[in-house]
């Protein structure tokens, strides 16, 4: 059974209500599969309306590459 930790959430810039959530589930897509990383973002302060699961393996690639992103803004 899945199981979700919750890290992290915060504001999302830009928005009234809107949150960035971070956790972990367990098991996401059934029984004895790998745990990730879920990134959600929510509008308006409810369920999220997007999510991203990362395997853990893709966390550091992923970090690297939002990094160079956020210097090109």
């Amino acid at each position: 059974m899945s199981t979700t930790t919750t890290i992290k959430t915060f504001d999302l810039h830009g928005t009234k209500e809107g949150k960035i959530t971070v956790s972990v589930i367990s098991e996401p897509y059934g029984l004895k599969t790998d745990s990730v990383v879920s990134v959600g973002i929510s509008l308006q302060g409810g369920e999220p309306d997007w999510k991203v699961h990362l395997p853990k393996e893709n966390i550091d690639e992923v970090i690297l590459a939002i990094q160079e992103a956020k210097q090109k803004l």
